[in-house]
């Protein structure tokens, strides 16, 4: 998983809880990120609907979602993200030993059912809940 998962889900719970247009530049300041890559985030999170765009001095974005209704599996599809996985594989498919040759394929099936298993998770979860435990949290140190 890289952090573009991290940007996006920090960017939507401060566009809900401003709940009026920000601009890159404030939401990169906000995540402590640049504005470019926030723009790169952005831009897939308007494709899949969550987000509305403004142009001009005064632009930036604006969370067009039902915040209780979006959930962090949601936004992980929008981005693509795969939460379990592996870029190495031990063995090799050539060889005789059933072991060497069968590790890869098993192993990226239990890789596969732990991603499933965070996205079961995260369905759970939403962008409303967040904010509210951001905001409960702060009432009680306050």
């Amino acid at each position: 998983m890289n952090s573009d998962f991290c940007v996006a889900v920090h960017a939507l719970v401060f566009l809900n809880h401003k709940a009026c247009v920000q601009s890159s530049d404030a939401l990169a300041e906000n995540i402590c990120t640049n504005p470019a890559r926030v723009r790169k985030v952005m831009a897939k999170l308007k494709k899949a609907g969550f987000i509305e765009t403004k142009e001009g001095s005064e632009g930036g974005y604006r969370f067009s979602g039902d915040a209780a209704a979006v959930s962090l599996a949601d936004i992980a599809e929008a981005l693509d993200v795969q939460f379990v996985s592996s870029s190495w594989h031990s063995g090799d498919s050539d060889m005789k030993c059933l072991i060497a040759s069968g590790m890869a394929g098993l192993m990226d099936d239990v890789f596969g059912d732990l991603d499933r298993l965070c996205r079961e998770r995260l369905r759970q979860r939403t962008i409303a809940e967040l904010d509210k435990r951001i905001f409960h949290a702060a009432k009680k140190e306050g």
